[in-house]
């Protein structure tokens, strides 16, 4: 992730819920929930929707149909909920670890558009008509918003800082594709789990933990305005630099880590560099090694798509709490 970030499971729906909801499910080819019929906004019938996404007006005139998925939690929360045959091109692969293994087989539908950050000429080129995109792929040296709208392509961004507002952009992409019932039946589903996993945890001790994303001249790490401090707190863990809110990013110092001594270390997965390299550097440096996470052998793993505002929401504070408090799972 790095330098990237500096410019801003789920397990298919339980058949009693979908039950209690009013749905019938089925899988389809691409091994995703669907409910039976048609949408409840169908394209020969599409109402016009205005939406608020984060302080831009986002009108959708017609049901998209081309879609672009910037980020590898966009592109999962969309086949999540059971909308990969709109799905024309994804990006950023290269802050992902791959889909949750329910999802494989949807995924191998997708096109790639970059294997990195989207470019302009790849998605103007694409014939999309709308993008659920996260926001660090707008802006400065990224996409012009404005200008896509002038090819007719709509941007929805992904930008939720609360698990709220990541409710309410599942809600917003439930109204678009006519699949209300569909989002709010997700929703539940996240709720109850991450219910179960609190009141697993109920009257612990909160975890001290330093995200560790990356290591050079100190440790990149999330400060507490971003959105994994907010996972970390679900899950019973303390962000040990979350008096820290300038930036959703920050590079701090050994020094800094050790006058903090965290019990837990959370090491980003993603493609470079590795696990390996990561708990190499950490072990190695004179500093970290001194920490009690270290000395204890307290780490844990979690796939960057996982810490981003998405779809994983339940499943990220489930993987964090078994490895903040082993002994309850």
């Amino acid at each position: 992730m790095k330098q990237y970030f500096l410019f801003s499971r789920v397990l298919p729906l339980s058949l009693g819920l979908l039950l209690a909801l009013g749905i019938t499910p089925y899988l389809n080819a691409g091994g995703r929930p669907q409910t039976s019929g048609s949408t409840q906004n169908p394209a020969s019938t599409y109402t016009p929707l205005t939406f608020t996404n984060y302080g831009r007006t986002v009108t959708i005139k017609a049901l998209p149909k081309q879609v672009l998925t910037l980020g590898p939690n966009c592109t999962e929360t969309l086949v999540a909920l059971g909308l990969v045959d709109y799905i024309v091109g994804n990006s950023l692969k290269n802050h992902s670890r791959g889909p949750l293994p329910e999802y494989v087989q949807a995924y191998q539908k997708i096109p790639e558009l970059n294997y990195g950050s989207a470019t302009r000429e790849a998605v103007i080129s694409s014939g999309a008509d709308f993008i659920y995109g996260i926001d660090w792929e707008f802006g400065g040296d990224g996409l012009d918003v404005e200008e896509l709208a002038g090819y007719g392509i709509t941007v929805y961004m992904n930008a939720a800082q609360t698990v709220e507002q990541t409710y309410q952009e599942i809600r917003d992409i439930g109204k678009i594709f006519g699949i209300e019932t569909r989002a709010a039946a997700y929703i539940t589903d996240q709720q109850t789990r991450i219910k179960a996993v609190q009141d697993k945890i109920a009257g612990q001790a909160p975890v001290s933990v330093l995200v560790y994303d990356s290591g050079n001249d100190g440790v990149f790490t999330c400060s507490g305005s971003n959105f994994e401090t907010l996972l970390i707190g679900q899950a019973g863990g303390r962000n040990i630099f979350d008096n820290l809110t300038e930036k959703a990013w920050i590079t701090v110092s050994y020094e800094e880590v050790l006058a903090r001594n965290p019990q837990v270390i959370i090491i980003h997965d993603y493609d470079t560099p590795s696990v390996e390299v990561k708990m190499a550097e950490i072990k190695g440096n004179d500093m970290l090694a001194q920490l009690d996470a270290v000395k204890n052998n307290r780490f844990v793993i979690i796939e960057l798509e996982s810490v981003l505002p998405g779809n994983r929401l339940a499943y990220t504070v489930e993987k964090l709490a078994k490895g903040l408090y082993p002994a309850l799972f």
